[in-house]
């Protein structure tokens, strides 16, 4: 073979780029030993344990190379296949300049949106930045391809594919919007932190001394704000859970879910699970674990308003949706926070055609100056307009009890599901015998002086209105479509999730609804 001439220009292109790739190909050693401090892993060996090995391919790795100390601009972008399904991934170097965003950062997480609404593929955000690079904020901040263009494509993204967000440390100002824009966020307990203002800023404009972690950490968005979902010990385990969250997504809105073996719970359900007694709570979750397959139920937002859970889980190794009053906590009472959990989880589901299941045990909306003055109202019209507007199969299970608008945020006949099925332990009412009885009856109970005399008048007035709700015959009247022991319970539901499965989805026509937010 003929030895052709050497061109040093060309060898001078090659040899700046080669030391461009060995800058981002791992921290320094002071980086590294930082990292190790925070007991965090470099950016890409956290690519590593999120795709399949040797499918990711880099966009952009090159950006900004010509300036000092700027590796890949901060950011890595481009795809690879989560258990051989492709996604996209963005995810920042806090090695970088802490990650912050430069003008080059912004443009290569705007073309990886771009190629997700292009392409339709889920995006996992693996978050870990300080914000923007102030220094730069002409050029990244105002302008049609600016900061503000992530969000705008994060929103078209959202309901179209799966967003999933892995905090590993902070997501400062403006740049906590792009976990709020997620379906799922994973924040890892110690570093990670979302907040619009640090604790400095918001010392020196409100006044207010806060911590860190008070202010925006994991442990607080967590239980407190809900803003964030899970917990996570380290980036191993976020990284496990996003993709664990994942497998009962479908790859898009018209994509159909992914189907896994079928197995039988863990446990079956037995009808002595739920209490004939309707005053005396249970944990919900053993119903829930009688239902689906063994160990596949995924609990989102677990630490936030626990008297709601939701989470997918596997029925036959297909993905479900679950919505259940959890006696065992303020006993099941709706609150603004459970409202709130509830209609979120609602809308995903209804986004990526995956089923419901809505397990009633309710007393109803909590009441009281405190949750009126934190608007109760207009948050269960958001929750019932979630379940209202749905239109995947939905079915609802009558568990115990069902009183007020408690039945109607729990897709209750009247919001069409395509059944209502109750356990002989079920009630359904306006509200509970003992307060119906004194509202009704409250002078005429006060009016009786003997004691043995008004709670024998109190007791008989129960019984009528119990005998006015009975079970009979609120099936004898189609109130309810079945009635069916708990033991039977999870083969009547799959028996029926197959023939609701190609259900129309028109809901109505009209350019959107106005939820009540």
């Amino acid at each position: 073979m003929t030895a052709h001439p050497k061109d040093p220009r060309v060898e001078d292109v090659r040899a700046r780029l080669q030391a461009a790739y060995d800058a981002s190909r791992a921290p320094s050693e002071a980086a590294r030993a930082k990292l190790d401090s925070q007991n965090k892993l470099y950016v890409r060996e956290r690519i590593s344990l999120l795709f399949d090995e040797g499918s990711f391919v880099e966009d952009g790795r090159y950006a900004n190379s010509t300036a000092t100390g700027l590796p890949a601009d901060g950011v890595v972008t481009g795809r690879g296949t989560v258990d051989g399904r492709p996604a996209i991934v963005i995810a920042n170097d806090p090695t970088v300049k802490a990650g912050s965003w430069g003008s080059r950062t912004v443009e290569k997480i705007v073309r990886a949106t771009e190629m997700a609404l292009r392409e339709e593929l889920p995006v996992f955000w693996l978050v870990d930045s300080a914000g923007a690079r102030i220094t730069d904020q002409v050029e990244m901040f105002p302008g049609r391809r600016g900061a503000g263009r992530i969000f705008h494509n994060q929103v078209a993204l959202s309901g179209k594919v799966p967003q999933v967000c892995c905090l590993f440390g902070p997501s400062a100002a403006g740049g906590a919007y792009i976990p709020s824009f997620t379906d799922l966020i994973i924040m890892v307990e110690g570093n990670a932190s979302m907040y619009l203002g640090s604790p400095r800023m918001a010392e020196m404009v409100v006044g207010e001394k806060v911590s860190l972690e008070d202010l925006g950490g994991a442990r607080m968005h967590c239980t407190q704000s809900g803003v964030g979902d899970l917990l996570a010990s380290d980036d191993t385990e976020a990284i496990e859970l996003a993709k664990l969250f994942f497998s009962y997504l479908p790859q898009n809105w018209h994509s159909d879910g992914p189907v896994y073996h079928p197995e039988a719970p863990a446990a079956p359900l037995t009808d002595d699970v739920v209490p004939e007694v309707e005053s005396q709570p249970f944990d919900i979750h053993e119903v829930i674990d009688g239902l689906v397959d063994d160990d596949s139920f995924f609990e989102v937002k677990p630490l936030f308003a626990p008297e709601l859970v939701v989470g997918f889980g596997r029925m036959d190794g297909r993905s479900v949706g679950l919505i259940a009053n959890n006696s065992a906590v303020k006993g099941g009472v709706l609150f603004t926070d459970s409202a709130d959990k509830a209609a979120r989880f609602i809308w995903m589901c209804d986004a990526y055609n995956i089923p419901i299941i809505y397990l009633a045990d309710v007393p109803g909306f909590m009441i009281g100056s405190e949750v009126e003055r934190g608007g109760i109202i207009r948050h269960g019209a958001k929750m019932v307009s979630a379940v209202s507007s749905a239109t995947v199969p939905q079915f609802c299970v009558v568990v115990r009890k069902a009183y007020g608008a408690g039945l109607y945020a729990m897709g209750g006949p009247g919001f069409g599901p395509d059944a209502t099925l109750a356990l002989p332990t079920a009630r359904i009412a306006v509200m509970g015998p003992e307060a119906a009885v004194n509202a009704v009856y409250a002078n005429k109970i006060a009016a009786i002086e003997d004691d043995a005399e008004r709670e024998a008048f109190v007791q008989a007035r129960r019984e009528e209105y119990l005998e006015d709700v009975d079970l009979e015959r609120l099936a004898a009247d189609l109130v309810i479509d079945g009635v069916v022991e708990a033991s039977a319970l999870r083969d009547e539901l799959l028996h029926r999730l197959r023939y609701a499965a190609g259900r129309d989805r028109h809901f109505s026509t009209r350019r959107r609804s106005i939820p009540p937010v």
